[in-house]
């Protein structure tokens, strides 16, 4: 099986960005733990600031991996494009957060990518993305 993460703006500071919030530990180095726990599975990373980036990732894998793992992160809120890109491909989404985004300021508790997800993850901090892989499971 195939699947991609797809990270949008300022994962690429985890370890570093909040850690109160985000956790100490870079994504790099739990993308690696990722990769040895399941040996099976081919795991792609995508990690991207730009929203036509993102959109543009999810439209390249959108027809041909078996699932996405997506962390819009605050595009989450205010991307209708990435909600759409979602919308428009075959390849099944779940959205994940490591924040409890239910539990933090109010225009986080929208989110354009849900309704088009297979389903939603949050608040289990880098753990979300494991239990997304093994909702494909």
């Amino acid at each position: 099986m195939k699947f991609i993460i797809i990270n949008g703006p300022n994962i690429n500071l985890l370890g570093k960005r909040e850690p109160e919030i985000y956790g100490s530990v870079t994504f790099e180095d739990f993308y690696t733990k990722l990769k040895v726990k399941y040996p099976n599975l081919v795991i792609d990373h995508f990690q991207s600031n730009i929203e036509g980036e993102i959109i543009n990732k999810l439209h390249e894998v959108g027809f041909s991996y078996d699932g996405v793992i997506l962390n819009a992160a605050a595009y989450t809120h205010t991307s209708v494009g990435i909600g759409d890109a979602v919308k428009c491909i075959t390849t099944p989404v779940v959205e994940v957060h490591i924040s409890n985004i239910q539990a933090r300021e109010e225009f986080r508790l929208r989110s354009y990518v849900a309704a088009n997800a297979k389903g939603v993850i949050f608040g289990f901090g880098l753990k979300s993305y494991d239990l997304a892989i093994s909702s494909f499971l």
